[in-house]
């Protein structure tokens, strides 16, 4: 019992309350989170739309999503995280109710559009809002936990939707969007504006948000590894839109889908709260090629899956890699990130999911219909090894650039919630 109390308070303890309002908001805000789990479903089972256009429906969402990000990214950094914040949620909370009552396919389409757009304009803002409370010594614990909040939530509406959708497909969309107002309300109460005005940053820094569209595509070491997420994300944004197809295809129902996909978060709740102490100073390439690995392997293995048993194995190898992934992820575009333009870096890291969101249901709605299930599932496990191999190659040169901005005085230094200045101030 003792140990077990020492083990949670160096996994919890010591972290400031504005993570924990976030950490909040990031439970109830996953908690509703039907719509995206089942918007394959929805959209070929309910309103009767083809894979294909089910996958431009999706990929839409991902096309508004990237220019979410891009633009949250630079409102963060200009505006403010907590403005930001409030404004995504509102506007996707509208979204939501709107997509969940338009019935044509161009309004299906025009309603994930600008979903996408607001739901992943708060990205940005939030990673760099805990990137700007949690100081470094804690922030793969601190990722970790919120990480663990994301799952806890999924694994829950993923169940409680395959519930829902066989009472009435419209209690998804007006149950997402309650969870988004609440999750706005919570920001609007409780966490203040954390972007430090005026804060002194060496003169180079200064100039930086001049030219930041140019000082991030200079960044070859940064992009490079965005490009190698954008790879991961290609693999495992499947399950969002061809597995449930596939599983379809072989018979098993909505809520089956749901409660495979939720061993997902299940497992992840269960153990994503060890992985910190596992990894701690092992090499973070390592840990990520591993990662790519051991998702490619689980995805790959779905083109033998045909029992609800079997699909539910892949989910959990896959599982596994997404653990040991999201963490040195999350650290790593901490110490790549200049203080100053956090909240653009986190968008540019951002876009690399929307990317993938947006052309991972179409490319893989296209290779199902055109070369076949199994010719799919081959391509993930060989785009996950490949995967691995860069991150092998490429890892001395991040961890290079990141002791760099630590020996600068440009690396992230922790800096104390503030409220907004008033206007008399401003």
């Amino acid at each position: 019992m003792r140990t077990m109390r020492s083990w949670f308070r160096d996994t919890t303890g010591g972290l400031p309350i504005t993570f924990w309002y976030l950490w909040s908001g990031t439970l109830i805000n996953r908690l509703g989170s039907f719509v995206l789990v089942f918007l394959a479903i929805y959209l070929t089972q309910e309103r009767g739309f083809s894979a294909s256009q089910a996958g431009l429906v999706i990929g839409l969402w991902g096309v508004g999503g990237a220019f979410g990000t891009t633009v949250g990214g630079t409102l963060a950094d200009r505006w403010g995280r907590r403005p930001t914040l409030l404004t995504a949620h509102v506007g996707a909370a509208a979204m939501m109710l709107a997509l969940g009552l338009a019935r044509d396919l161009w309004a299906v389409a025009l309603g994930a559009l600008l979903l996408g757009a607001f739901a992943e304009a708060a990205r940005p803002a939030f990673g760099a809002m805990m990137i700007d409370v949690v100081p470094a010594k804690d922030r793969l614990r601190a990722f970790s936990l919120n990480y663990w909040a994301i799952n806890l939530g999924f694994a829950c509406a993923a169940v409680l939707a395959g519930l829902a959708a066989q009472a009435d497909y419209l209690l998804l969309f007006v149950v997402d969007a309650a969870t988004m107002l609440i999750t706005a309300l919570i920001i609007f109460s409780k966490v203040p504006e954390t972007r430090r005005a005026g804060s002194v940053v060496p003169s180079t820094a200064q100039e930086a948000p001049r030219g930041a569209l140019r000082t991030i595509l200079s960044d070859r070491v940064y992009l490079g590894f965005v490009a190698l997420n954008l790879f991961a994300a290609l693999v495992f944004l499947q399950h969002i839109s061809m597995l449930p197809i596939a599983m379809g295809d072989d018979g098993l129902s909505p809520a089956t889908y749901g409660s495979v996909i939720a061993l997902n978060g299940i497992l992840i709740v269960v153990g994503q709260l060890f992985v910190p102490r596992l990894i701690r100073g092992r090499s973070r390439s390592h840990v990520l090629a591993l990662a790519s690995v051991v998702m490619g392997v689980g995805f790959g293995l779905t083109a033998f899956a045909g029992t609800a048993w079997f699909y539910g194995l892949t989910v959990l190898i896959w599982t596994v890699g997404e653990m040991l992934n999201s963490p040195s992820n999350s650290t790593l575009i901490a110490e790549l990130s200049p203080a100053e333009l956090r909240g653009r870096y986190q968008g540019v890291f951002s876009l690399s999911w929307q990317i993938a969101g947006a052309s991972a249901p179409i490319l893989g709605g296209l290779v199902r219909e055109h070369v076949g299930n199994d010719a799919l599932w081959y391509g993930c496990a060989a785009l996950g090894f490949l995967t691995a191999v860069a991150h092998l190659v490429s890892g001395p040169a991040r961890e290079r650039r990141a002791t760099a901005l630590r020996r600068s005085g440009e690396a992230l230094a922790p800096v104390t919630a503030t409220r907004a200045p008033q206007p008399a101030e401003a």
